[in-house]
């Protein structure tokens, strides 16, 4: 069956058009609970763990996602604003059936929706979200009154949060000499980021990070990280970290004020489990992976394998190949020896790692590994184009002819918005920027 409201990360929207309206929040809880029901072994409610992010939204969809869960028998733990990967930690550790975390990640204020993990804090399977779409349509009868949901706040979260983070580096390990930028991106992280990396004894200067409700991504954040490289430029930083509104992943300003994206983040990491003995298997990349990475694993001798777009789908594909590590080159990293899901201050905590053991800058880790430059357009649409025509397989042609057959192209569409992607790739820069404008202006 085809999915009418699940993407590639759960569904997401904007808030007040459907399906992001509180009455479509009660019935999605409910059906869902539904489907925990039927597979609930234990005589006690099934539970749930539901977090948010910081937009002002959150709160409504808080309290009809409550109550679809309780008229459906559900129990309730609720967090408050926390990251993402907190949600999928915690519903680990306190033995949920499942999480939601109510985000709509990168996207602004005015959009929202949800991210739903199963027990053990892995994205939910497509068979899953397939059999809880069924139920939509389904009456809300409510269980009888003494089998209703009970719902109470979890006022530990965040310390439970914290000291998992925190259990993921070595304490032999000492950072009191590095000044660090972080850019909270008015989002999820602002209470537990700032914490965890002064608690490793780091000097941590914070910026964007006074959540209203509506200024969450707004110029800030891992996709508007302008403001970053102006702070790391301006306290002569060693680095500045940004994370997304809801903290699953990351970017990195060098202190020089250049970009370091999920690719380079992935290449020191991954460089850093081999030196220690700690690497299991090969690297999981996506179709939007730079080939210098590619090509860089072979040289190492260590095996990739590109996924689909989506954090889930490299997940997926870890779990597979019992692999450890894999990514996108958005930031999104999954560190399985970790954490069930890609994790942002994970991901931070273990790149610091790597430049502390080696006592190597970001400009030193990164020397001898340049990535290959990339064009990436974005055009919206309003239906699904056909990708396989013959047409499209032409300008592909035609767009690689541009590029001296030395490139890559690829066009697929957004799994999270009414985009098309294009993006072309090769060694001379110039070309790939004709290729990719090239393709933006036929396909127009």
């Amino acid at each position: 069956m085809k999915k009418r409201f699940f993407g590639t990360d759960g569904i997401r929207g904007k808030t007040g058009e459907y399906p992001i309206t509180p009455d479509f929040f009660v019935k999605l809880a409910y059906a869902t609970g539904l489907v925990l029901t039927k597979h609930h072994k234990s005589k006690n409610n099934p539970s749930v763990v539901i977090g948010k992010d910081t937009r002002i939204s959150g709160y409504m969809f808080e309290s009809a996602l409550e109550a679809g869960f309780s008229a459906a028998g559900v129990d309730t733990y609720l967090t408050g604003p926390i990251p993402t990967p907190g949600i999928a930690y915690l519903t680990q550790k306190l033995d949920a059936d499942i999480g939601v975390s109510i985000t709509a990640s990168h996207n602004p204020f005015g959009d929202n929706g949800i991210k739903i993990f199963t027990k053990n804090g892995t994205k939910l399977s497509e068979e899953t979200e397939i059999e809880i779409e069924q139920l939509l349509d389904e009456a809300l009868v409510l269980v009888t009154t003494a089998k209703l949901g009970k719902a109470r706040r979890l006022d530990d979260a965040y310390d439970r949060y914290i000291r998992f983070c925190l259990n993921t580096v070595s304490n032999e390990l000492d950072f009191k000499h590095y000044k660090i930028v972080i850019d909270c991106a008015n989002g999820a992280t602002y209470h537990v980021a700032p914490k965890i990396f002064r608690s490793l004894g780091a000097k941590i200067i914070t910026i964007n990070n006074s959540p209203d409700g509506l200024n969450i991504n707004e110029a800030a954040g891992s996709d508007h990280p302008e403001s970053l490289v102006q702070a790391v430029k301006k306290n002569q930083a060693n680095l500045g970290i940004a994370f997304d509104g809801d903290g699953d992943r990351i970017l990195v300003v060098n202190n020089d004020g250049s970009i370091i994206d999920g690719d380079q983040i992935l290449f020191i990491i991954l460089n850093y489990f081999q030196q220690q003995q700690k690497l299991k298997g090969g690297l999981v990349g996506t179709l939007m992976t730079n080939l210098a990475l590619e090509e860089k694993c072979a040289e190492m001798n260590i095996s990739f394998h590109r996924a689909k777009v989506g954090d889930r789908y490299v997940a997926e594909a870890l779990r597979e190949k019992e692999w450890m590590i894999g990514g996108e080159n958005s930031g999104h990293i999954v560190l399985l020896n970790y954490h069930s899901t890609g994790d942002g201050i994970i991901s931070a905590l273990q790149l610091l790692s790597a430049l502390e053991v080696n006592k190597m800058s970001l400009s030193e880790a990164l020397a001898n590994f340049s990535l290959y430059p990339q064009q990436l357009i974005n055009i919206p649409i309003k239906e699904k184009l056909d990708l396989d025509s013959q047409i499209i397989k032409d300008l592909v042609k035609e767009a690689e002819m541009i590029m001296e057959g030395k490139g890559r192209v690829l066009i697929r569409p957004s799994g999270t918005q009414p985009l098309l992607r294009i993006m072309t790739e090769g060694p001379e820069k110039l070309l790939v920027v004709k290729a990719a404008n090239y393709l933006a202006k036929a396909i127009n």
